[in-house]
């Protein structure tokens, strides 16, 4: 439990300031709100669009006149910046020993390298659930502040519901990054760099229906926004297999991180 509180103690500092950004880029995103709202100019431009440009923002079909297709708009960046978070955090939470030479010092513990994972993994989740809340919160505090038209608690907490899931698979993929490359030190570029990769295939798919089959190769399109702006919640399939996926993850963290070799000098 001691692994836990240090983690925790040792992320503190970074947490606040991820969870400051993210306050700022709801609070700056929501105060443009007003010039996209009906009868706003900016949104009758964005409205006149080519439906390609409308995709590569992250537009789509959403309404960005109304507060719901507004927010989804937004909300894809802010689960961007989450993931970004959730990778960065995974990889590093178990290079970070070899990185700062102090893996001789935790391995001569009482505790099995699999105690060591399961406790850094707790601390990496405890961190993304109050990166998560201090999203929600911000959110439903700025749309209530924003919002004349009605009300869409019930979608931002679905699409919060979303961004945890896909925060839970940057995390347990970062994590394994780190714990099957033979350079761990280098995992959090590698991790960052799939997640830009992934990132650009949500927008790629976008553009057309033929390469949707894409999709399966990116968290970012797991889950629809038009579906939650039409009040339809999250898919129970997409949530079931979003939790393997993340378990199988989980699970290839430990065996790789088992069988390495620590680099402890």
């Amino acid at each position: 439990m001691n692994i836990f509180w240090r983690e925790l103690k040792a992320g503190r500092k970074g947490l606040i300031i991820w969870s400051a950004c993210m306050v700022l880029l709801i609070a700056s995103g929501m105060g443009k709100y007003t010039a996209y709202s009906s009868g706003g100019a900016s949104g009758e431009l964005f409205n006149q669009l080519p439906s390609t440009v409308k995709a590569l923002l992250g537009m789509g079909s959403l309404d960005v006149n109304v507060m719901s297709g507004y927010f989804a708009l937004l909300f894809l960046y802010v689960e961007l910046t989450a993931a970004i978070h959730a990778v960065l955090l995974g990889s590093s939470i178990i290079a970070k020993e070899e990185r700062d030479k102090t893996a001789e010092f935790l391995m001569a513990k009482p505790v099995s390298r699999s105690t060591v994972v399961t406790f850094k993994l707790l601390a990496a989740l405890t961190n993304i659930v109050v990166l998560n809340l201090v999203t929600l919160i911000s959110s439903l505090v700025l749309v209530s502040i924003y919002n004349k038209g009605q009300d869409i608690t019930g979608e931002i907490s679905y699409f919060l519901w979303s961004m945890f899931m896909v925060q839970l698979v940057f995390l347990s993929f970062g994590a394994l990054l780190s714990a099957w490359m033979s350079q761990a030190k280098s995992s959090g570029a590698a991790a960052a760099g799939v997640l830009v990769g992934s990132f650009v295939i949500s927008k790629i798919t976008d553009l057309s229906d033929r390469l949707s089959v894409l999709n399966v190769l990116s968290p970012f399109k797991y889950f629809s926004y038009n579906r939650i702006v039409a009040g339809e919640g999250l898919s129970p399939g997409i949530l079931i297999l979003t939790v393997l996926l993340t378990a199988g993850l989980s699970a290839l963290t430990y065996y790789f991180y088992g069988k390495r070799e620590l680099d402890i000098g």
